[in-house]
């Protein structure tokens, strides 16, 4: 390798630039391939936290993880940070790359682009995935003194194609077989690689990284008396949209059915208006939508809530 110096989609993000989904795979056993154990702390937070903290500083939504070996302790880390969980339950007997395609296929109509990213490689900066993203390349991957990286992004254009690859050489030789040029990126930041044989080496990354996902974290809701509509909350809409399931909906976001019913109830008792609706099936069961003022209700949101983050970004960046 040379490396050079329901009728509409909803969208996650409104966003004028090309939207960004993220991808990080943490369903292999540590003691498997020499991987790392995706709940391993670095510094105090366990490592595929510190993945979604990085996506979530340059706006990377949705967030989607992975998940196999002790995927409900994963789960439970990340249940307040508003990500997405997809299981590989054969992870035992497949390789990533499997476990890639399953998060690719589940992004492929919700983004513009992808940053996918094993959970072994944890402490590249904000900054490399964002410039990355503003080259406005297919398909990118970062170098560091010539030396290959993660994460790498896709365009959503050639996921299809990734999908089709049925070889055995993983990621690679998906790339290989679309046919499209991987670009390359140098950056001078060594988080991007990663040697599972040589742990203390991150800890020297820490400081510059933790330096680097300073940020404002703002917690979005909706209130009258009580809190009634948050991240967790849209996340659940959203899913719902895509699936037609509020029980699948839920697996997604780890949380219970009985829980999202009593959250969409009280969403639509506060809102005066239906959120969802029922339309039951034969031997299948039925399906759930969401409504038009449903619909409606979410895209303002997420365009408020969108509008709210950048400004306390270029404020925190203005006074910090």
């Amino acid at each position: 390798m040379t490396l050079p110096g329901q009728s509409k989609s909803l969208k996650y993000e409104q966003k004028e630039n090309k939207t960004t989904g993220g991808i990080i795979v943490a369903a292999g056993k540590a003691s498997v391939r020499n991987e790392l154990d995706p709940l391993l702390k670095i510094g105090s937070i366990t490592i595929v936290k510190r993945i979604v903290l990085t996506f979530q500083q340059v706006g990377i939504s949705p967030i989607v993880v992975i998940t196999g070996h002790r995927a409900e302790e994963i789960e439970h880390d990340l249940a307040d940070y508003g990500v997405i969980f997809l299981r590989n339950s054969q992870y035992e007997n497949s390789q990533m790359f499997d476990s890639a395609k399953i998060g690719l296929e589940f992004l492929q109509n919700k983004c513009d682009q992808v940053i996918f990213n094993p959970v072994n490689i944890s402490l590249f900066t904000p900054d490399t995935i964002q410039r990355m993203m503003e080259r406005g390349e297919k398909l990118i991957s970062p170098s560091y003194h010539g030396k290959a990286g993660h994460p790498l992004l896709v365009s959503s254009e050639l996921i299809p194609g990734i999908l089709k690859y049925e070889g055995n050489l993983g990621m690679r030789g998906a790339i290989q077989s679309i046919g499209v040029e991987r670009k390359w990126i140098a950056i001078e930041d060594e988080g991007i690689l990663h040697d599972t044989d040589a742990i203390g080496r991150l800890d020297q990354l820490l400081k510059k990284h933790n330096h680097q996902i300073l940020h404002p974290f703002v917690r979005i809701s909706i209130e009258k008396e009580a809190l009634f509509f948050n991240s967790r909350t849209k996340l659940l809409l959203i899913l719902i949209q895509d699936t037609h399931s509020v029980r699948s909906a839920c697996r997604h976001i780890a949380l219970s059915y009985s829980k999202a019913w009593n959250m969409l109830n009280e969403l639509e008792q506060e809102l005066g208006y239906a959120v969802v609706e029922r339309k039951h099936g034969g031997s299948k069961g039925g399906k759930t939508y969401l409504t038009k003022e449903g619909i409606d209700f979410l895209e303002k949101y997420q365009e408020f809530e969108h509008n709210v983050r950048q400004y306390a970004k270029s404020e925190f960046d203005r006074l910090f």
